[in-house]
C-alpha cells in the first residue's frame, strides 16, 4: 500500500551486484516502492527485477534501458513523495544519468564513482538551480565513515601516511572514489604530508602511486576475490598506526543507501560524502 509518505524509487545499474543488492533492501523497506530498474545490459531486457536480484517472488517490475521515460513516469507520480534514483552504473554514463535525473525532479542517489572535479561541479550548480537534492556517495558503510574520521584525527600526530585501496578486478575507475575523498579529508586539515627524505626515483612508472593534494601518496590493487578495502598508514619514527577497513559483503553498505533515499528529499542541493547526512 501506497500514500505520500511513500518512495518511489529507480534502481539503475540494476543487473549489478550492487544493483541486486539495492533492489533487495528497497523491496523489504516499509516506506519505499521499486518503481524502475534500468540496465543496460541486453541480456537482462525484460527480465523481472526482483527475479534477477534473488527475491523469492516477483516485483513485477521489469528491467529496461530506457531511463528518460522512466523518469518522466515518476516524475509524474502525485500520489507519492519526490522519486529517487540510486545509480550504481559506470563512471562513463554516471554523468549524465545525474543530470537527466535532475532534470526531471528525480532524486539522484549515487555510488558510481569516477565523476571529475568539473563534472561534480557542473552537478552541483544544476542541482542548486533546480533546487533539487542529490547525493553523492564515494562509500555507503558506516565503518569506512569511521575510518576517516579516525584518520583525519591520528594526521594531527603524524606528519607521513599513504593509502592503500584494493578493489575487485571489475572496477573501472582508480584510485576508488573512497581512497580520493579520504586524501581528501586530509588534505582540508592544511599541512603537507609526507615530507621527502630523499630524492625518489620510480625506475618503473607509478611504482610510488599516484600523488595527491598535499603530497598523500594512493595505491591501488585490483584482483579477483576482493570486494572493497582500504588501509591508511601512517609512520613515524619507531612506530607504524595502520587503520583498514574490509568489506565482505555488499549488504553492509544498504542501512546507507537507505539512509540516503531518506535523506536526500530533505535536501535542496547536491552533498558529497555520507557523513554529511549522519
Amino acid at each position: 500500500m501506497t500514500n505520500q509518505s511513500t518512495i518511489p524509487v529507480i534502481v539503475n545499474g540494476a543487473a549489478g551486484k550492487m544493483g541486486r543488492e539495492v533492489i533487495k533492501a528497497v523491496a523489504q523497506a516499509p516506506d519505499m516502492i521499486l518503481m524502475g530498474a534500468l540496465d543496460t545490459s541486453p541480456e537482462h531486457q525484460d527480465k523481472d527485477a526482483g527475479e534477477l536480484a534473488g527475491l523469492s517472488e516477483p516485483l513485477e517490475v521489469p528491467i529496461t534501458n530506457q531511463l528518460e521515460p522512466m523518469l518522466g513516469y515518476v516524475a509524474g507520480e502525485r500520489q507519492m513523495a519526490p522519486g529517487v534514483m540510486v545509480d550504481f552504473t559506470h563512471p562513463d554514463a554516471v554523468y549524465d544519468n545525474v543530470r537527466s535525473a535532475i532534470a526531471y525532479g528525480i532524486r539522484p542517489v549515487v555510488g558510481t564513482t569516477g565523476l571529475s572535479a568539473e563534472q561534480v561541479q557542473d552537478l552541483t550548480d544544476f542541482a542548486e538551480k533546480a533546487s533539487t537534492g542529490c547525493l553523492l556517495i564515494p562509500n555507503f558503510s558506516i565503518g569506512m565513515v569511521l575510518l576517516q574520521q579516525a584518520a583525519v584525527n591520528a594526521s594531527k600526530y603524524f606528519d607521513h601516511v599513504e593509502i592503500i585501496e584494493l578493489h575487485h578486478n571489475q572496477k573501472a575507475d582508480a584510485p576508488s572514489g573512497t581512497a580520493i575523498q579520504t586524501a581528501q579529508l586530509l588534505a582540508e586539515l592544511g599541512k603537507t604530508f609526507n615530507p621527502p627524505q630523499v630524492e625518489e626515483t620510480e625506475k618503473l612508472p607509478g611504482a610510488r602511486g599516484s600523488l595527491a593534494d598535499e603530497g598523500i601518496r594512493i595505491h591501488s590493487v585490483r584482483l579477483p576475490g576482493l570486494i572493497a578495502h582500504q588501509e591508511v598508514i601512517f609512520g613515524a619514527a619507531g612506530q607504524i598506526y595502520t587503520l583498514r577497513h574490509d568489506t565482505s559483503d555488499r549488504s553492509c553498505y544498504m542501512p546507507g543507501v537507505l539512509l540516503a533515499i531518506r535523506k536526500v528529499n530533505q535536501l535542496k542541493s547536491l552533498v558529497y560524502g555520507l557523513e554529511k547526512i549522519l
